[in-house]
């Protein structure tokens, strides 16, 4: 796993300024600690930082092709490489390492933009190609490895695994502005992160998943473009045994893969469905024990960590656990900086101490994650189809106004029964699938999120709903399925902008590569072909994963409800963050902004410590928001670092 970062003049070959580039290329070190290098040329800079995990002695990048006319740098892993190499070599090209990175340049040379095709795994890479003038950056189909881009005024255009490499960038002409974009901030506030391809600064984009971005000198830079999409088809007709034996070789496939690495490798056991059974084919896999660690809250509400070692003795893994305090909210500048973008997700706590356990002991982990999105996991997602069958008995033009006002006179819903949800039914009710779905998965509502913008925001919006997220996406989901719709929705907005960010970071932050067995894409694109019912059957969530992994895993893993990575946030603000959140909330930094309206920042924290009403999730929002603008915004660039002596060039 590693750090890449570069610049490239699109109008012509002006010269890339060495220690600019090094600066860039240095601000994300913690990406890789074991080597940092760079190679200029004309118009042209890339830079790298590696973790090393396969071909340690010869897998340096940046990498070249046999005539040094292909350079390339790159993040993730390409696990089917060693299948590639004979193909390649078949081919008549010649390699001179054992990396996977190698594979890039030839499969470049050999199949142009479709290599990507060809790829499985994680990646985020940049490629030039100096015979036909071309800058190629690409992302992973599931985004799982990052991707920022930004083109300058003066059309020098920036890239790199983290937006902290683009502010880094600062030269004769400037750097990249820190101007935030109000469509972000609106996004921001609905989901808890901003979607991709924004980010919060208007100058700079996300590489989207499943993208690809050709920019040839001297040409407009174009749009990224799409080369994967996964198809939702409900079309195989299976039984429910073949299908469990099927689910249990693509995991073994898929998790075997996976554990191709020359350093220490470990998993994350929650003790949660998904990332037991990614410990129980991994024992199965290994001659020796397999290393895994949890994390164990000192509070018994958000403690799991008695199912993770029933899942440890059963397998007689080498397991570590480190018990984290219920007031562990030190990290809330740190988790800023790391971010770059406003986050919200509060479980971000301890999965960065995870991460940090996890590193002691290995340098690679396997994680469960993305087991909810594909095997149809979400307790919302059981509520979305039980609403979904009530939407689909009554016409629109009855439900939105009946439905609407019962939502708009329901009391406050915190003692209502959690199977019916009264309030949040009601409202789903009146809109239609996407409108409920993305009601249902907000953190601040369409009308919370009114009362708090102040009239400036509004017009700066001018309009525009973070809801147009979800409904770009439900026009190319290609499935009336409800389930499905929901499932393809997830895998392109929560799994990517929150899921893969965090994780992402929190690794990244302790130089540990984390794995995900369950975003394999072939896996994912099989499970998209099965019926919904194989996925959720009554009120049971992931049904296909759970029936699989039943001789595998005890009863009491597999059928408890979930937990999840939660923190007591009310409890906090409360208690032990009760000045803290006040500062923050009613302090000047959101204030100056003039985004907010004063008036409805005192409500939330006047009610929530008050007791009448649990505001966790926005306050905790809003804390975040203000942890961005002074760690981030506020943060003035650096000098230039003394450069390294020595520079990649071309024979």
């Amino acid at each position: 796993m590693c750090g890449i970062t570069g610049l490239f003049d699109t109008r012509g070959t002006r010269a890339v300024s060495h220690p600019v580039l090094h600066r860039m290329n240095n601000a994300q070190a913690h990406r890789g600690p074991d080597e940092g290098s760079l190679h200029i040329e004309p118009g042209l800079g890339f830079g790298h930082r590696r973790l090393s995990i396969i071909d340690i002695a010869t897998g340096q990048q940046p990498l070249f092709n046999e005539d040094h006319s292909v350079v390339v740098v790159f993040n993730g892993e390409i696990y089917n490489y060693q299948s590639l190499i004979p193909e390649l070599q078949a081919l008549g090209h010649t390699f001179r390492t054992k990396s996977d990175t190698e594979v890039i340049v030839h499969a470049w040379e050999a199949w142009g933009e479709a290599c990507v095709e060809r790829f499985r795994g994680m990646f985020a890479f940049a490629l030039w190609d100096r015979n036909r003038s071309t800058l190629f950056l690409a992302r992973d189909r599931l985004g799982v490895k990052p991707m920022y881009w930004a083109v300058m005024d003066d059309g020098m255009l920036l890239f790199g695994s983290e937006l902290k490499s683009l502010l880094a960038y600062q030269d004769g002409r400037g750097g990249l502005r820190r101007e935030i974009d109000p469509l972000a901030v609106e996004e921001y506030f609905a989901l808890g992160y901003v979607a991709e391809p924004r980010t919060i600064f208007r100058q700079a984009f996300k590489l989207e998943p499943g993208h690809t971005l050709t920019v040839r000198r001297g040409a407009p830079v174009p749009s990224p473009k799409p080369y994967w999409d996964v198809r939702f088809t409900n079309a195989s007709p299976i039984s429910v045994e073949d299908a469990c034996a099927e689910t249990v070789h693509r995991i073994r496939e898929s998790v075997k893969l996976r554990m191709i690495a020359e350093v220490p490798l470990g998993a994350f056991l929650s003790g949660g469905v998904d990332s037991s059974a990614v410990v129980a084919t991994m024992a199965g896999l290994s001659d020796t024990p397999v290393n895994t660690c949890s994390i164990a809250f000192d509070d018994p509400k958000f403690n799991e960590s008695a199912f993770a070692q029933i899942v440890a003795d059963r397998y007689r893994t080498n397991h570590r656990v480190e018990t984290v305090r219920s007031d562990d909210f030190d990290l809330i500048d740190t988790l800023a900086r790391q971010y770059d973008e406003p986050y919200a997700d509060s479980s971000a706590i301890p999965t960065y101490r995870v991460c940090q356990l996890a590193r002691k002991h290995v340098t690679v982990a396997l994680s469960g994650d993305a087991g909810d999105e594909t095997f149809g996991g979400y307790r919302r997602y059981r509520m979305h189809l039980m609403e979904e069958r009530l939407r689909s008995a009554l016409p629109y033009g009855v439900r939105r106004p009946v439905f609407g006002l019962l939502g708009r006179l329901y009391p406050k819903a915190d003692w209502a029964p959690r199977v019916f949800r009264a309030k949040t039914t009601f409202e789903g009710m009146a809109r239609s699938s996407v409108e409920a779905y993305f009601h249902s998965v907000s953190i601040l509502r369409g009308p919370m999120r009114q009362a708090l913008f102040s009239p400036r925001l509004k017009h700066e919006l001018a309009g525009y709903d973070a809801l147009e997220v979800f409904q770009r996406h439900a026009a190319h989901a290609g499935t009336d399925d409800p389930l499905a719709l929901i499932q393809y929705l997830d895998l392109k907005t929560y799994l990517v902008g929150d899921i893969n960010t965090k994780v992402d970071r929190a690794s990244m932050a302790h130089s540990l590569e984390v794995r995900e067995p369950l975003m394999d894409h072939p896996l994912v694109e099989w499970l998209a072909t099965l019926p919904s019912s194989l996925k959720v059957r009554g009120n049971e969530g992931k049904f296909l994963l759970k029936k699989s992994m039943e001789p595998m895993l005890p009863h009491d893993i597999l059928y408890r409800p979930k937990m999840g990575f939660s923190v007591p946030l009310a409890r906090w603000f409360r208690g032990p963050l009760r000045q803290r959140v006040r500062d923050a909330v009613l302090g000047p930094r959101l204030a100056d902004t003039g985004w907010f309206d004063a008036a409805e920042l005192r409500r939330l924290v006047d009610t929530h410590q008050s007791g009448v009403s649990d505001h966790s999730a926005p306050l905790w929002t809003l804390m975040m928001f203000e942890a961005f603008l002074r760690c981030v915004v506020d943060e003035q660039p650096v000098a230039p670092a003394p450069a390294p002596a020595a520079v990649a060039v071309p024979a």
